[in-house]
Formats: structure tokens, sequence, C-alpha cells
């Protein structure tokens, strides 16, 4: 894909996988929700999670989004990134708000950040920062494998 391409999959599609590595060396895949921010991509989960322990310990993980069905269709990108763990109440407030505003259509407000720093208290933003990109789009080789 084209970095214009990836971007317009990344604002289409609604959930990124986490893959972090637990103590014991096994891979920690998750499913989160994201938002882009300035090209990066940035989610918001529990301070206590399973993937922000692992994250504390060693901040390197793999984020992949994919679509299709069938193989002449698949598409996606896996990023190899260095995660950021955000505490500050606004930071986190602010994740949350654009969240809700991505996946509940709610609107960017007083009420709607009022309510997220609520919630921001239990919780932690993810910065993930992008060291290298590999991308795919199986519906770019005309049916020939």
């Amino acid at each position: 894909m084209t970095p214009e391409e990836a971007a317009a999959f990344l604002a289409e599609q609604r959930t990124v996988t986490c893959a972090t590595l637990g103590r014991d060396g096994w891979p920690h895949l998750m499913p989160l929700w994201y938002v882009v921010r300035d090209g990066e991509l940035w989610s918001w989960t529990y301070a206590k999670s399973q993937k922000v322990r692992n994250l504390e310990r060693d901040p390197r993980c793999t984020l992949q989004v994919e679509a299709g069905t069938d193989y002449a269709e698949l598409r996606g990108l896996m990023l190899d990134c260095t995660a950021v763990i955000h505490r500050e109440l606004g930071d986190v407030s602010g994740v949350g708000a654009e969240l809700a505003a991505r996946y509940g259509g709610a609107d960017l407000s007083a009420e709607l950040e009022a309510a997220m720093r609520k919630q921001a208290a239990k919780r932690v933003a993810l910065q993930f920062v992008e060291e290298r990109r590999v991308t795919w789009d199986h519906r770019k080789l005309g049916g020939t494998y």
C-alpha cells in the first residue's frame, strides 16, 4: 500500500490487534479500538491490564490491522512500534473522548470530556511510535498468486 492507501485503510478499519511480550516470553495479543493522531495510532486501556504490564517491562509491540475474507481480497498493515504510556489525566481523557467520537458518534464536547475524565482515572493512553511498517493488498495481485 502507498502511504495514502494505508492512511485511508486505517481510517476505515476499526480494530487493531496489539501483540506484547509476556513475562514468560509468550506473545500476548489483544484487540483495541484506536484513533490516528498525526499519523500515529493511539488507544486507551485499563492501567492494570496485562498488555500495560507487559509494555511497562518492554515497550516493544507489534500492531496489525487487517481486512478481507477471501485470499484475493486480503489487505492490511503490520507496525512494529515502541509504546509510550501516558498517565496524565488530560492526555488519557482526550484519547477517550476521541475514541467515543470515532466509535460512538459522540460530539467532542465539554460534557464528553468530563465523562471521559471519570473513566480516565483507571486508564492509560497508549501512543504507538512506529519503527517499521509492512503492508499488503492482495486485491492488487490481479488473481495471480
